[in-house]
Order: structure tokens, then sequence, then C-alpha cells
């Protein structure tokens, strides 16, 4: 075990609106699906680090990451943000920050900065999670991302030039996206030389653009089993050394247009993904080398 005990994560936030929104925002995008009913957005950093803790002392943890979730983290003015962040960091059960951002948000100075955290608070991990979603720039603009790949693969590179840890948060069963394209956008992400990606399926979540999309037009949305399959197979051409953050989504069943998947907790879903995996005789990095098939 890496810290000799288990270790949570207290969601933050700067208070900000991600950037996006006033070019449309990201058609799947509801703040409201992804916020932690104990998280004050309005609550001072200090605030919400102590609302955060007693939500994982109930769980056991006792050590955490700071982890910047909301929004765009790295957007607005950098001596504000990185006060933030410093002050996140710094309490002594704290053992490192994750910052979760859009590739078009990470220039040198936010860079820059980063690395002076690192090197100011010896031994603290700080991991950068960016929302790429897909490699593919027609899905990009079809989900009104505002990004390129190209955006992410120099933000990536900046970040690797600057030994800051990389994560990437991808979505399958983008509309219009086949298992191919899903396989092309993980084998370019750990080409980059990522060391940890998120997986969420694709949501429909009541009130968004791709709500209004999918009651227009409906496109596929995966059961569980089918997922999971797919899931599998995109494992096995990633790299072992690579940190698996996440599987797959929740969202308030309020929120959920869908897929419905009745009401399957993480336990049920592990089982299954174990089974699948088990009966194709895939597992992480199995199938590194092989084309795709």
């Amino acid at each position: 075990m890496r810290y000799g005990q288990p270790v949570g994560k207290i969601a933050l936030s700067l208070g900000r609106v991600c950037p996006n929104r006033q070019r449309g925002g990201c058609t799947y995008c509801a703040p409201a699906s992804f916020t932690p009913y104990y998280l004050d957005e309005r609550g001072s950093v200090a605030d919400q680090l102590a609302q955060g803790r007693r939500f994982l002392e109930v769980r056991k943890f006792r050590r955490y990451f700071a982890y910047f979730q909301q929004e765009t983290s790295t957007d607005g003015p950098l001596e504000e943000i990185f006060a933030a962040f410093q002050q996140a960091m710094a309490g002594p059960d704290c053992v490192g920050l994750i910052v979760s951002t859009r590739p078009d948000c990470l220039g040198e100075g936010v860079v820059d900065g980063l690395a002076s955290l690192i090197s100011k608070e010896q031994g603290k991990e700080v991991l950068v999670e960016v929302g790429l979603q897909s490699s593919h720039d027609k899905t990009l603009r079809r989900i009104n991302r505002n990004h390129t790949y190209h955006d992410f693969v120099e933000a990536a590179c900046r970040l690797k030039a600057a030994k800051i840890g990389l994560g990437v948060h991808l979505i399958i069963g983008l509309p219009g996206e086949d298992l191919d394209n899903m396989l092309t956008t993980v084998q370019r992400v750990t080409a980059l030389g990522v060391d940890a990606i998120k997986f969420h399926h694709l949501q429909v979540i009541r009130g968004t653009i791709l709500h209004r999309e999918y009651e227009t037009e409906p496109f596929i949305t995966y059961p569980p089993h089918e997922y999971l399959t797919i899931l599998a197979r995109l494992l096995a051409y990633v790299p072992a050394s690579v940190v698996i953050h996440r599987l797959w989504s929740y969202s308030d069943p309020s929120l959920l247009v869908q897929p419905n998947w009745g009401g399957m907790g993480a336990h049920q879903l592990h089982a299954l993904l174990s089974q699948i995996m088990t009966r194709e005789g895939l597992g992480q990095g199995k199938l590194l080398g092989s084309a795709f098939c």
C-alpha cells in the first residue's frame, strides 16, 4: 500500500465558472450531476477542507488528496489560484493535490506555477487531470468542447516536461464514436505517457443540450454488460503502469435520463467486469502491441 493506509479525496472549488460556458458549454455538462453533496462552493477553501475532512472521517479516511474538481481549476488570476492550492496542500494529512482542468487552460504560467508548488511541498504529489473526452476533433466539435486534440497534446507535453503528473478524463460512448474510435483515443493518450486515466460512460443528464439532442434524435447509450465489455477491451490497451482512477460514472437518479443501470452498485459492476475480463482472457495491458480488432 503506497501510503500505508487508505487515502481519500476532498473535492474543492474555487467558486469560478468554466470558461467554456461563455461559448455555449459542453453539451453533456450539468454541474449538479458531479458536485458532492457536502461541498459548499461559496465557502472558503479552509471551510471546504474542514467539511470534506468530516465527510472522510466518517468513512475512516484520515489522509487525503486535495481535489480541485469543480469547473476549470486553472482559469483565473494565477496568484489567487496558487494561493488556494498551497493552502489546500499545507495540512500534514494531505498527501497531494489533484487539479481538474481543460487543455486550453494549461499555459506556461500554470505549468510553471505547478512545478514551483511541487518544489515547495516536498514529498507531496501533484496530478493534473485534463478533460479530453475524445482524441477525435469531429467528436470534440460535436460536444462543443471548444478545444482540439492538438491542444491536449501541447498541454500534455508541457506537463511531462515539467515532471508533473498527467491524468486524462475520457468519456466512453460519445455520439458517433465506435470501438475503433475509442481504442484510438486510448492508444494516443497512453503513447503520450499519461500517468492516470479516468473512464466515464456517457450519461444523458436532464436539462443539458445533450438531453435535448437525445429527445430529438436518440443515440446509443450502453447498458452495463455492453459498456463493461467495451471497457475490458480498452483496458487491455492501457499499460499496467497507468493508474485507473475511475471505471464508470455515477449521477443522481433524479437527474439521469439514460442509461438506466437499474441501481447496480460498484460491487456488482466490478464483479461483472471481472467476469468479462476472465472470460475474454483480458487484463490491463494484455493486448499492448496487438492490432485493434
